[in-house]
């Protein structure tokens, strides 16, 4: 077993863990809880996130040296969580980043009054021109891959009383601000966006971030899909499933992430058609999506395999508790998940709590629980 080492774990800023922070996202976990259940696993077992989000689990199998996969079917999880399993060379970063702006090459502007007061016009050139490299690129590389990362995590965030860390005008950082909204909001406040070197910016993030002191490189892949159907993942079969599906009445409007949705291809414009990436339309259908995903894994998996669930709930979104919610979807997927043990997950911080990232939906706080079963097939 592994040592837990709370100093490294628990420090976003230690230089073993900034990778796993390169870009935010609207729910997640703590890298503890993936890391302490795998410190008891071997090295040559195989770890799987049907829900892999920025890829949390993927980076903590990384730390411990083992190799993992994960699927979403968000693509800026995927773009996020890919960079968890590369290793790339802070130079080579910047050569690429230099070479792409350097490039001569056609690529759309944006326009509209949200575009001319959210980025100054040399940066929406830098970040427009970046943005059609990548759109136009077969595969990506490692290199791709890191630079891509970064910059949706630098393309949007809060300004800096001195140095700057994003591209944007005010802005938070984990979701984007409505156009109409943002512009009221500059204008009230007589803000303007700076002129932002991206090159100097993705220099700084990429020496921050691809570090000498970064994991090892182990073996993976994070594939955009629906996890309750995609087929071939791996080669080989997994020992350890760790996820956290998102809780029910849950809904992850594309519009929150708009901006980094446009950055990987998306419209320029918000959707406002409140199509959500989950159907959570009734807690029946729920049951039956989760039980889908539970046979799809199962099939994917060694016998004995184990799986850990950390889940919650929405205040007055379900008439279930969690815990029935996942013993149900369990029952229904009748593949061979047996339920070991359900115990607390004890009180997350807000930062860490699905629940409470989206404030508006927030009552009072609901135990979220850690689910255990064991694959007897």
């Amino acid at each position: 077993m592994t040592k837990y080492n709370s100093s490294i774990i628990e420090n976003k800023l230690h230089p073993k863990i900034r990778l796993n922070s390169i870009c935010p996202y609207f729910t997640m976990f703590p890298l503890s809880f993936p890391y302490k259940v795998l410190r008891y696993a071997k090295k040559t077992d195989l770890v799987y996130d049907p829900f892999c989000g920025r890829g949390t689990t993927n980076f903590a199998a990384r730390l411990l040296g083992m190799s993992s996969y994960g699927v979403d079917s968000n693509p800026i999880a995927q773009a996020i969580a890919q960079a968890k399993l590369i290793h790339a060379n802070p130079i080579d970063i910047q050569d690429r980043c230099q070479t792409i702006l350097q490039g001569d090459y056609y690529f759309d502007i944006p326009t509209g009054d949200f575009w001319e007061i959210a980025y100054h016009a040399e940066t929406l050139n830098s970040i427009c021109k970046l943005r059609t490299y990548f759109l136009n690129q077969e595969s990506l590389d490692e290199i791709d891959i890191a630079l891509r990362a970064i910059v949706l995590g630098v393309l949007h965030g809060p300004k800096m009383k001195t140095t700057q860390s994003y591209l944007s005008n005010q802005m938070p950082r984990t979701y984007a601000t409505k156009p109409d909204y943002s512009v009221r909001f500059w204008e009230k406040r007589q803000l303007v966006p700076e002129n932002i070197q991206i090159a100097n910016l993705i220099k700084r993030k990429s020496e921050y971030i691809f570090n000498d002191e970064i994991p090892t490189q182990t073996g993976g892949n994070i594939i955009l899909g629906d996890s309750r159907f995609i087929n071939e993942i791996s080669s080989s079969k997994f020992n350890w499933v760790i996820t956290s599906p998102p809780y029910f009445g849950m809904s992850t409007y594309k519009q929150d992430q708009w901006l980094r949705n446009w950055f990987l291809g998306g419209s320029s414009d918000v959707d406002y058609s409140n199509k959500t990436q989950l159907k959570h339309g009734s807690e029946i259908t729920f049951i039956d999506d989760l039980s889908k995903v539970w046979i799809n894994t199962s099939l994917k998996c060694n016998p004995n395999a184990r799986m850990i669930i950390r889940f919650g709930a929405l205040p007055s979104k379900s008439e279930k508790t969690p815990s029935e919610l996942i013993k149900e979807s369990l029952k229904k997927a009748n593949c061979g998940w047996k339920l070991t043990k359900i115990c607390s997950a004890g009180e997350p911080s807000d930062s860490q709590r699905q629940a409470n990232q989206f404030k508006k939906e927030m009552k009072k706080y609901i135990e979220e629980i850690d689910v255990y079963a064991t694959l007897k097939i």
